[in-house]
């Protein structure tokens, strides 16, 4: 059992320490994006370089390494799914790579709901898409897709409420200097 709590720390951070951003960015020839916009390795800020293919690309494989993670968590042993979503998440947003410092995990967030619960993953995904077509920020979206994961999860959907919780609350910890920005009506725009 401990070996396999410390197989399932170790692939789900690594994995989700990945910095697909900043490897599509040199892939695609583009400026380092940790020196533009918000400076974070996520897909909107790959997405300011104007290139929707590397955003595009970002947002996928950040989604997906969080589902892989969350696969072999549960072929490894499911009842250390928390632990796994956790630790791919955390991954994500400190990455031991670029000196603990990359994106703001909403798409991996979407990757781990995805592969707890389908129904879950497609209400917030569907609310992500509807607030950012109405005010074009996406942080707003992420904050309030993810926010309403709790109440969904645990009103309609058979999830863990816990989990969606705590994961809920890294996403609003990551977003803290976008929250400001919000506040202060300064958060820029995607076009």
């Amino acid at each position: 059992m401990i070996s396999e709590v410390l197989i399932i720390i170790l692939f789900s951070y690594i994995l989700g320490s990945i910095p697909f951003g900043v490897i599509l960015a040199k892939f695609f020839s583009l400026d380092d994006i940790r020196t533009i916009g918000s400076g974070n390795t996520g897909a909107t800020n790959v997405l300011r370089t104007g290139n929707y293919t590397a955003a595009a690309l970002t947002l996928i494989l950040d989604f997906s390494k969080a589902c892989l993670a969350i696969y072999l968590t549960q072929m490894i042993n499911g009842q250390l799914i928390i632990v796994s979503s956790l630790l791919v998440l955390l991954g994500h947003i400190f990455p031991i790579w670029l000196n603990f410092k990359g994106g703001k995990g909403f798409a991996s967030y979407l990757g781990i709901i995805f592969m707890i619960n389908f129904y879950l993953f497609s209400s917030i995904t569907l609310i992500w898409i509807l607030i950012y077509l109405v005010k074009r920020i996406s942080s707003i979206s992420a904050l309030i897709s993810s926010f309403s994961s709790i109440v969904l999860s645990y009103f309609l959907f058979n999830s863990d409420e816990l989990l969606i919780f705590m994961l809920t609350l890294i996403i609003f910890i990551s977003h803290h200097e976008n929250i400001k920005r919000l506040i202060k009506g300064t958060e820029s725009k995607i076009k």
